[in-house]
């Protein structure tokens, strides 16, 4: 069961880590740059296709590090995979409570006739803080997994 319950979590975690740093790359620095309506759009545009995905690699990392915690044959392994699922576990606390709630914001407006105190609401800045944190947090919990991974090769 660990030989393919491992290579799941790192492959489940590899993409959730690969789609934060994408954020960080391009993804982030675009949205900060727009003008406030088209900022609501792209958002809004974006938050749609990464939703669906994103959710079932973060739980499904979270899941199987606690799983591979138990299972783990080395005390190495099992530490690194009880610290991956840390890590993980953060990372979902952070997106449901930090940037979830905005997304879903976000997604009601309309890029045509914003609230008048959108300046004074504007999210990205409280959004990108809390999108960098996440996104470093499960790139630790990729190198953690990796690093158990190994231990049990």
């Amino acid at each position: 069961m660990i030989a393919c319950l491992a290579p799941l979590v790192v492959l489940l975690n590899g993409l959730a880590a690969g789609v934060l740093f994408g954020t960080q790359l391009g993804g982030w620095p675009l949205l900060a740059a727009l003008p406030a309506d088209r900022y609501v759009h792209a958002h809004a545009f974006f938050a749609t296709r990464y939703d669906p995905a994103m959710p079932l690699c973060l739980l499904g990392t979270l899941a199987g590090d606690i799983w591979l915690a138990v299972l783990a044959p080395q005390a190495g392994a099992r530490g690194l995979f009880v610290a991956g699922s840390v890590l993980a576990a953060v990372t979902v606390l952070i997106s449901l409570t930090k940037n979830v709630p905005v997304n879903k914001w976000v997604r009601t407006l309309d890029p045509d006739n914003l609230p008048r105190d959108f300046a004074d609401r504007d999210p990205r800045w409280r959004w990108g803080a809390w999108n960098q944190r996440r996104s470093v947090l499960t790139i630790l919990a990729l190198v953690t997994n990796c690093a158990a991974l190994a231990l049990l090769l």
